[in-house]
């Protein structure tokens, strides 16, 4: 594959240039391609089952839904119990993941973390078993091959600093550990800092070079915010598009906290703004 290509932006009179890994593929586009780089380029006859489990508006859901269809592998996907609202969308990440072939489970909410951990233990030869949002030390190598194409990319710009929002904080992570020479930015989307290092240290010891932008204030994973959907509206006008879960904290927490030019690692899943555009609209925010 070659490099995704950069884009530059001008908001708030700040250059920053923007990696457009959303634009690999349709589903299997941004960090999942990355995380999945190594399960991509993995024989398809080495398995033929892939199990995993989160929540329904994951983008890494519909990326491994995505891969297993192409690799014809069975895909088995646990979550917690569903609304009848849920289970009734006819678009989003769930019901695109479901029409490529995924097999969803839903798991008592009391039982939920007991059943999960439990489901390891009873993995074969021929099922792979990827955490929630592929938090997997197989993700390095993906990371490790965007590096190489930011070191490439950013040699002329004079760039020395990128940036990535975190749920499971893998991409930072690896991506910090992959480029020592640059400063890597990320922002706690799920929980608070704690929550997020303890997440990175499941995974490898945090490099002095990752730099965690705590948010001015709380925000709810998946909540609908005002400020969040007027970052996503001026960067829309900047002609790209990004995803309304992850990117507009990771942005706010850039412009509040930052000053120098940065290439911002475009994550992908812009596939679910659907459903939260629909949500921010029932909510009067829009």
């Amino acid at each position: 594959m070659q490099n995704s290509p950069l884009s530059k932006i001008i908001l708030e009179e700040r250059e920053f240039f923007v990696k457009r890994d959303d634009l690999i593929d349709p589903c299997l586009a941004g960090n999942k391609y990355r995380k999945l780089y190594t399960l991509l380029n993995t024989p398809d006859n080495i398995y033929d089952t892939l199990i995993s489990y989160g929540g329904t508006q994951s983008n890494a859901m519909l990326a491994l839904a995505a891969l297993c269809q192409k690799k014809k592998w069975k895909f088995l996907y646990y979550t917690k119990k569903l609304s009848a609202t849920q289970k009734e969308q006819g678009s989003g990440n769930y019901a695109h993941a479901l029409k490529l072939g995924m097999q969803h489970r839903e798991i008592e909410n009391d039982f939920y973390k007991e059943f999960i951990a439990s489901l390891r233990l009873h993995v074969n030869a021929k099922t792979c078993f990827v955490d929630q949002g592929g938090a997997v030390q197989e993700a390095k190598t993906g990371l490790e091959v965007l590096a190489q194409e930011i070191q490439e990319q950013s040699r002329d710009l004079h760039v020395k600093a990128v940036s990535t929002p975190s749920g499971t904080g893998t991409t930072a992570l690896f991506l910090a550990l992959a480029l020592p020479e640059y400063r890597v930015y990320t922002t706690p989307c799920i929980g608070d800092s704690s929550y997020l290092k303890k997440q990175m240290r499941a995974l490898a010891e945090i490099p002095d070079n990752l730099v965690i932008l705590e948010p001015k204030r709380k925000y709810h994973f998946a909540k609908p915010y005002k400020e969040f959907y007027e970052i996503y509206k001026a960067l829309h006008v900047k002609g790209i598009e990004f995803d309304l879960l992850y990117a507009p904290a990771m942005w706010q927490a850039l412009l509040e906290q930052t000053d120098e030019t940065i290439m911002y690692i475009h994550s992908g899943g812009v596939s679910g703004n659907k459903s939260m555009l629909a949500r921010y609209e029932k909510k009067g925010l829009i």
